[in-house]
């Protein structure tokens, strides 16, 4: 019998846990390694951030893999021998026949000078500690900034501004409130070609939201945002921080340069029995870009990762990446947008914006739904 073990508990895991439970049930060894003892999906954050919602009704303990027969190891892992087919963490060290990497990205806010100054966008307990003090902001200027790239579901700085503009405008301040987002890419979602940015910035236009494109961060200082070519003031700044690969992945030696590059339709890496997916990877699109780092990416890439270890098992037929994804901007007012399409066609991505729906939002809130009581 063989041992599979799914290295990280986010989008790519549990889906890799849960397409696995066939290989469970026949009696092979399905390890789950995360040392977080619960999930809950990223998108949730904007919503404490917003006040409309909590962390701990959207998390779930990580025990719940064992629905499908996974066994979860709450421990961090410390090394990767893939010439050796073993890992190592803090209290054990264990042996794999197959392996899927689903580590993800992390913010690194120490990358950019002074940025512990601003409120890290991508961190769920700083953002739940500091909502309080968004959501009783009286007045001047918020700057919602993307410091460096890459970084993981490209919409959310843009959502996180317009759920601001509605909470000001519920809260019966807007008009003393003055928003600004910035990015140093430039227009406010590459991956979604010109008529997608168009569309989002349009979005935040109708809202007062001023966009500048282009600015490259130097620097935070207190009240600051120096850039390559002028500078930003603030009174509140929310920030998304750099992300890179787990250093434990870098030392691998998976990776080539900051992230590890899988075959794009198989997700398998140059060492044998060996896959990754998610955030972790880096997939080159026609156009040159990569793949956004999105959830839903993780998730597709994890059943594709699955398939093929099922296949070799004798237990199902292979399927391969289409690079199809998509996800929700809300805008606020129970609205949201739809982002849609086929990141990896030639000459270049087909994505679509839809405009801003209830029924969109509503999908948005059964997405996160369907996937807590699939995998937990």
């Amino acid at each position: 019998m063989a041992r599979i073990v799914v290295l990280g508990g986010g989008f790519g895991g549990l889906a890799a846990a849960e397409a696995l439970s066939p290989a469970a049930r026949a009696g092979h060894e399905v390890v789950v390694v995360e040392p977080r003892q619960t999930f809950f999906l990223g998108l949730r954050k904007l919503w404490v951030l917003a006040g409309t919602a909590d962390l701990a009704s959207g998390s779930r303990s990580l025990q719940g893999v064992s629905r499908h027969g996974a066994h979860w190891l709450a421990d961090e892992v410390v090394a990767i021998h893939p010439a050796t087919r073993r890992i190592r963490t803090h209290t054990t060290d264990l042996g794999y026949d197959y392996l899927i990497v689903a580590l993800g990205a992390q913010p690194r806010p120490e990358l950019v000078p002074g940025a512990e100054a601003a409120i890290n966008l991508y961190d769920a307990q700083e953002v739940a500690r500091r909502a309080p003090e968004v959501q009783d902001f009286r007045g001047g200027r918020v700057a919602v900034g993307i410091l460096g790239l890459p970084y993981k579901c490209p919409p959310a700085p843009y959502e996180a501004a317009m759920l601001l503009d509605d909470l000001f405008r519920r809260r019966g301040v807007r008009d003393r409130v003055e928003l600004v987002t910035f990015t140093p890419q430039p227009s406010s979602l590459p991956a979604a070609g010109p008529a997608g940015c168009a569309a989002v910035e349009a979005q935040l236009a109708a809202r007062g939201i001023r966009f500048e494109p282009n600015r490259k961060t130097v620097r935070v200082e207190p009240g600051r945002v120096v850039f390559e070519s002028g500078e930003l003031s603030w009174d509140l700044l929310l920030a998304v921080p750099p992300h890179r690969a787990p250093r434990v992945v870098v030392e691998s030696g998976l990776a080539q340069g900051d992230w590890i590059r899988p075959d794009p339709q198989t997700l398998r890496t140059q060492h044998e029995r060996v896959f990754a997916v998610g955030d972790v990877v880096e997939i080159p699109m026609a156009n040159g870009m990569p793949l956004p780092k999105a959830g839903v990416f993780a998730e597709a890439q994890a059943r594709v990762a699955a398939s093929w270890i099922l296949h070799e098992l004798g237990l199902g037929q292979p399927v391969t990446f289409d690079g199809y994804g998509y996800c929700f901007i809300e805008v606020g007012g129970q609205k949201a947008a739809k982002v849609a399409g086929r990141f990896l066609e030639r000459p270049g991505p087909q994505v679509e914006v839809s405009e801003p729906t209830h029924d969109a939002w509503r999908e948005k809130r059964a997405f996160e739904r369907q996937r807590l009581e699939a995998w937990l």
